[in-house]
């Protein structure tokens, strides 16, 4: 191994091509975990023992905190206890118990992140009973597919959420036979339940349910699965990957060793807002670290408009996002420049050189600029609520302009990771005041074994000078296989290791950059292979859109793309070439496909793209890719079928002389 890579080091040595199968780089492991990997503490075995441990040593602490409301406004958190907490789950779990469900039963949790959700969620783990989260941002058919598949007995459901899981009623209610609202349940949707067959119960209701029945714990072995998490998908089903007790708690003692690592070690005193949804692993992974140290978590009131108030309220001090919101974020703070006036924007730039520069010699952000950060930088610092040390990105690539971005304004440290529902979340993160890891998800967290294996039709070589192959894990953490789907899972585990499917690049210093999909590869008429999500993380480096999406077939010669343009640089465009048309009409107005077109040609010439790579024609969408039209998944990977459904009328009525899309 190179002694350059300092933040990893060589276990196991690399392995040539042979017997048909591809090359293998080097296996590495986190440099953290030189000593062997970190054991979780004593006693604690399984999901119910991080909850069980919490509430004996920690029994007075708040826990979960939700808002008040005060003459219908949002007023201050009012938090439970983790004693409280685990009364009220005691209760659910003689409740559950009395409807029949025992070990390896299957609860299904639908709606928002609430103190409900976890209380639900700890009396499964109490029970040995498998929860199943049903995706809060997906519609009733794959609610009612999730249910089915997954066999589930009993779910509970945020109120709103009702109508919904009463639409899957007439398959489900094979399996369905008790609902539980978060909250009141109206006689009328009593009756339809009951019509079905099923006994449908309000929140309060619910915990009386047991009445005085003592129901012991089950007990559970960490081999026993605790979750079956259905990941979106971009095309068919959901898939429902088993998730043990052992994967969820090797993976907490490698977030306790690599926090500690880097002087960042969770305490008591933590606080964290709970919106990214806990029907994924990123959330749920992150909730159960926070559980583990006493520390608070906070909800937010559900809608999006309202998230900067939450925070101003609760005041959190690790924040979690996907880069959609911190994109959201970055684009705020811009058009607040933008509009500020000519003073504030020279102060501004100014102080972000002054800062930005210190830190590229390698100081910390917090001694880089002490000044500016009171006098410029602090009050993005308040819009965060003021006490946040710790922003992480997980779910999809952050692009390198924003992280760049907040890592000089937020006065905090800013850290990518990436992971996937199959290795329980993070498998790699990024460590603070290492400028050169921008751009780069990090090394290993130190509980798994990381390798690089060649994708020889993509051109990638895992032995070459700059390693690059799909990047394959193992260890603890990992599933244990997808739900009913054993084809499926021969697919992806391979002697022990995982193909995440991703392509990854090895740095100098051990932190690794995704580059590509290994899936998401085709072949143009004139035989030249494109990988796509390579172009579009290309692209997507050209300041003028927000969001790309770029397609080609095997049957034409060249690509074409759909676009949401950045709203700002358009109409600023418009403005400087006389138009005063409003952002809808711009979008449609071939003048401003041309400037798109130009804008991603210069990125492509500073990239040194192929030609064939160049994007040839373009349809600019007002609208920014969403679930509401089934365009993304939860975690806003791009569903590609759907996005050719959607948009092929749109781009072949554009350009029929040019372009037909298959």
């Amino acid at each position: 191994m190179s002694s350059e890579k300092k933040y990893i080091y060589e276990v196991e040595p690399a392995k040539p091509a042979r017997d048909g199968k591809p090359s293998v780089g080097p296996v590495y492991r986190s440099i953290f975990a030189r000593d062997g990997f970190p054991e979780p503490p004593p006693g604690m075995e399984t999901c119910w023992d991080i909850f069980r441990l919490a509430v004996e040593n920690y029994p007075n602490n708040p826990m979960l905190g939700r808002r008040e409301t005060v003459e219908g406004k949002g007023g201050e958190y009012a938090w439970l206890t983790y004693k409280e907490v685990y009364d009220v789950v005691i209760k659910l779990g003689n409740s559950i118990r009395h409807c029949g469900i025992g070990k390896e039963g299957r609860c299904g949790i639908y709606g928002a992140n609430c103190p409900e959700w976890v209380m639900s969620m700890e009396a499964c783990n109490a029970h040995g009973i498998y929860c199943v989260p049903l995706y809060d941002t997906l519609g009733a058919g794959a609610v009612e597919f999730i249910i089915c598949h997954a066999e589930v007995s009993i779910a509970f459901t945020e109120e709103k959420k009702i109508p919904e899981l009463l639409k899957t009623l007439q398959n489900a209610s094979k399996y369905l036979k008790t609902l539980v609202s978060f909250g009141k349940v109206t006689p009328e949707q009593k009756e339809v339940v009951e019509n079905f067959g099923l006994k449908i119960y309000s929140w309060d209701e619910f915990l009386q349910l047991g009445g005085d029945n003592q129901y012991e714990l089950v007990k559970s072995s960490k081999s026993d699965i605790c979750t079956i998490m259905y990941t979106s998908g971009t095309t068919g089903d959901p898939k429902g990957v088993l998730l043990s007790n052992e994967s969820i708690i090797t993976l907490i003692a490698g977030v306790k060793c690599f926090l500690e690592s880097v002087n960042e070690k969770l305490t008591v005193n933590d606080v964290y807002l709970s919106y990214l949804p806990l029907a994924h692993i990123f959330d749920r992974a992150i909730e159960e670290a926070f559980i583990c140290h006493g520390a608070r978590i906070g909800f937010w009131r559900g809608d999006v408009k309202l998230l900067l108030e939450d925070i101003g309220v609760l005041k959190p001090t690790v924040f979690c996002a996907v880069p959609r919101v911190l994109d959201r974020i970055y684009s705020g703070l811009q058009e607040k420049l933008r509009t500020g006036g000519l003073l504030k924007r020279v102060l501004f730039n100014f102080a972000y050189s002054h800062k930005f520069g210190y830190m590229k010699k390698g100081a910390k952000h917090s001694e880089a600029s002490p000044i500016f950060d009171k006098i410029v930088f602090s009050k993005i610092k308040e819009a965060l609520g003021g006490r946040v040390r710790l922003i992480l990105s997980g779910a999809a690539p952050l692009a390198a302009h924003v992280e760049t971005f907040l890592r000089v304004v937020s006065c905090c440290y800013v850290l990518q990771g990436y992971g996937l529902t199959e290795t329980c979340a993070g498998t790699f993160v990024s460590l603070p005041n290492e400028l050169q890891m921008l751009g780069t998800v990090g090394p290993p967290v130190p509980n798994v074994d990381v390798c690089l294996e060649s994708v020889p039709e993509m051109g990638y070589d895992a032995l070459a000078s700059t390693p690059r192959g799909e990047i394959c894990v193992r260890g603890k953490t990992l599933f244990s296989g997808y739900y009913k789907r054993e084809d499926l899972t021969k697919e992806v585990m391979v002697d022990g290791w995982f193909h995440t499917g991703d392509v990854g690049e090895w740095q100098p210093d051990g932190s690794l950059k995704i580059i590509d999909r290994k899936k998401n590869i085709f072949k143009l008429s004139q035989g030249e292979y494109v990988a796509v999500e390579n172009l579009e993380n290309i692209y997507g480096l050209c300041s003028a859109i927000d969001s790309i999406w770029v397609y080609g077939n095997s049957f034409q010669s060249f690509l074409v793309a759909v676009c949401n343009p950045n709203k700002a640089a358009l109409e600023q465009w418009a403005q400087e070439n006389g138009m005063d048309e409003d952002f809808d009409a711009l979008c449609k107005n071939p003048k401003a496909k041309e400037y798109i077109l130009g804008e991603l040609a210069k990125i492509g010439k500073e990239k040194k793209l192929k030609g064939f790579e160049f994007i040839k024609a373009v349809h600019l969408d007002p609208v920014p890719f969403d679930m509401e039209r089934d365009l993304l998944t939860p975690t806003f990977k791009k569903k590609r079928p759907q996005m050719l459904k959607y948009y092929q009328v749109r781009l072949s009525c554009q350009y029929p002389h040019m372009y037909t899309l298959r």
